[in-house]
């Protein structure tokens, strides 16, 4: 995730929807036959390109799937750019909820939320989108605050965002698993329950 520069050249837009295709392909193949004996040369021969092509832009088989896992963090940092300076965080998320919150939840990046809990290399790839996330989301509250992304304040508070955004996540994907039928306003209400509990510090 970085921050961003105008729009993307007809090349880089190219290269991030092929960057999709093969994220919903290596999904389709870890959900249908396992992570484990899913092979690069499978990924690629399910998108149409050459297991050389497939190695240029992820370097593992696992890590395909990160253009999936950081869509919906964009999406977030993309609403929280719109943050009014007089309005609380937990205000703010209220308010996008009660506009109809995020995007429909995508079934494909569900599924691929809850296998990242049973595959440690799945799981490394979700905690590297969000570790990716940490210094966008410092660089947005430190402009906010007119501190700066190496604060250490400023840290802890793009943390436990950071941190709220990864439990609504999982939370939502596992009450989908339970119950398919979930309607999509649903995760927005996982959103602000978690963005409610992280403004609520430690209760101890």
């Amino acid at each position: 995730m970085a921050e961003p520069a105008g729009r993307p050249s007809l090349a880089q837009r190219r290269k991030a929807a092929l960057r999709f295709e093969i994220a919903r392909e290596a999904v389709r193949l870890f959900t249908s036959q396992g992570v484990a004996p899913t092979t690069g040369e499978q990924i690629a021969q399910a998108v149409g390109v050459s297991p050389r092509t497939l190695w240029r832009h992820f370097p593992t088989k696992e890590s395909c799937v990160l253009p999936l896992l950081t869509a919906g963090l964009d999406s977030a940092v993309s609403q929280l750019r719109l943050w009014p300076a007089d309005m609380s965080l937990v205000d703010f998320f209220a308010d996008v909820c009660g506009r109809g919150g995020p995007p429909p939840a995508d079934p494909a990046v569900l599924d691929l939320i809850r296998m990242t809990s049973a595959d440690p290399a799945l799981r490394a790839v979700w905690l590297q989108a969000h570790d990716d996330a940490l210094p966008v989301l410092a660089g947005l509250l430190a402009r906010r605050s007119g501190g700066s992304p190496d604060d250490l304040r400023v840290k802890v508070h793009a943390a436990t965002l950071n941190g709220a955004l990864r439990a609504a996540a999982e939370d939502f994907a596992r009450r989908y698993a339970d119950d398919p039928a979930t309607p999509d306003r649903a995760i927005a209400r996982c959103l602000l329950d978690a963005v409610r509990a992280a403004s609520e510090g430690l209760p101890y």
